[in-house]
């Protein structure tokens, strides 16, 4: 008699399904909703500032002009006019493009899987900042590369470390795809590349025959007004730059974008119908009405002013109620400030206590893909109001002191 071994579907599964971990933000999400919790964890945009009646009105004229379009399916690049439209958005940070050049996709953690499935096989390596935003972590592991950290200062990363970085892969025998990075106002850090760096960067990618992904959803949010011009407007041929509108308009559309060669982008094209045959097109017409009808741009300055209040308000918390020797960064933009405790305390056992104590955060080793950031971790300052950042520091720092 023949008998065989029962397989669960778990071991069934292709190795690289090992990868797909859950997000450590989504898992504490749910406690985070928790009667009374005041989350410092998620990055999300405070949609109370958009005029929630005139897009309420943009978007059913949307429909009741272009109804038949909007439902239908599109191309798979994305419709004419939002690539031309995005191309204007661009040239604020100093892009100058095409519209054939823009693939539309849905948000720029899309467009990022795209570009790792299109250059990444099994082993290969992506560098990083240490640390570096954990949806980005998710899929260079669910692609079986390795991600090789770049350590950051307050001007972010340091050209001499990233060309040691590369030097020492290349020396081992290694293949590097390319170098990821968020230049603007840094998730999880808050920290932007300085000027006169992203050219030495962009300089020893292109020496080094490393491309740059530059991943880029905060750049317009910065709190006085000043922009950086993008890597991607200093070497266009080598730096592939991912746009989205869910910090700058709303996440809810799902709109985002990469801007690459034509030949790149022609294979993204293919990569994006496997995946989802088009972008939604109801939600580019959105998009397209936005940014040709509206006022954006004061908009995103809306935006930014409520986020720098919360940002000041989140440092003097800090500053206040923090143990000594505690550090933090202080933001010019975004979303975010990143902490860092004294040696010898870990964040994972911190959050036991802070979410008995009414505070939720994400730890810093979910934005490392090496263990690192024990003594860190990233504080969201986007959605709660002031007084809840206060007090959710003032929480934070009693449990720090319990641990």
């Amino acid at each position: 008699m023949t008998t065989t071994t029962e397989l669960s579907h778990i071991d069934r599964m292709a190795k690289r399904a090992a990868g797909f971990q859950p997000s450590p933000v989504r898992a504490v999400f749910d406690v985070s909703m928790q009667p009374g919790m005041i989350s410092l964890a998620g990055g999300n945009p405070y949609l109370p500032v958009l005029p929630m009646e005139r897009i309420a009105a943009m978007a059913s004229d949307v429909v009741a002009r272009r109804g038949l379009e909007a439902l239908q399916y599109g191309s798979g690049a994305g419709t004419e006019e939002l690539q031309a439209l995005i191309c204007q958005v661009m040239e604020l940070e100093g892009i100058k493009t095409s519209p054939e050049n823009v693939q539309i996709t849905a948000g720029s953690q899309m467009a990022l899987e795209l570009v790792t499935k299109l250059f990444c096989d099994p082993g290969d390596v992506v560098i990083a900042e240490g640390p570096t935003y954990v949806g980005a972590l998710g899929v260079f592991e669910g692609f079986q590369a390795e991600v090789a950290h770049v350590a950051m200062d307050n001007d972010g990363v340091d050209p001499d470390r990233l060309q040691d970085v590369i030097s020492g892969l290349k020396a081992a025998g290694k293949t590097i795809k390319f170098f990821y990075t968020i230049p603007n106002f840094n998730n999880p850090c808050g920290i932007s590349l300085s000027l006169e760096r992203r050219q030495r960067v962009v300089d020893i990618c292109r020496a080094e025959g490393v491309l740059i992904v530059e991943d880029n959803p905060y750049g317009l949010l910065s709190f006085d007004g000043t922009l950086k011009p993008a890597m991607h407007s200093l070497d266009p041929d080598n730096v592939f730059y991912l746009g989205s509108f869910s910090k700058i308009f709303a996440p809810g559309l799902r709109v985002g974008w990469v801007v690459a060669p034509q030949e790149v982008r022609g294979r993204l094209q293919i990569a994006s119908e496997a995946t989802t045959i088009c972008p939604s097109v109801l939600s580019q017409l959105v998009v397209e009405q936005y940014i040709s009808s509206f006022d954006w741009r004061d908009q995103i300055a809306a935006y930014s002013a409520v986020y720098a209040s919360r940002c000041k308000a989140t440092l003097d918390a800090l500053a206040a109620y923090m143990p000594e020797g505690t550090r933090w960064t202080t933001p010019t933009g975004g979303f975010f400030t990143w902490v860092t405790l004294p040696k010898g305390i870990d964040t994972e056992h911190v959050l036991a206590a802070a979410i008995e104590a009414g505070v939720v955060f994400v730890p810093g080793s979910a934005f490392y893909a090496d263990g690192g950031g024990s003594n860190q971790l990233r504080i969201a300052f986007s959605y709660a109001p002031k007084e809840q950042l206060t007090e959710g520091v003032k929480r934070l720092a009693e449990a720090i002191r319990r641990v």
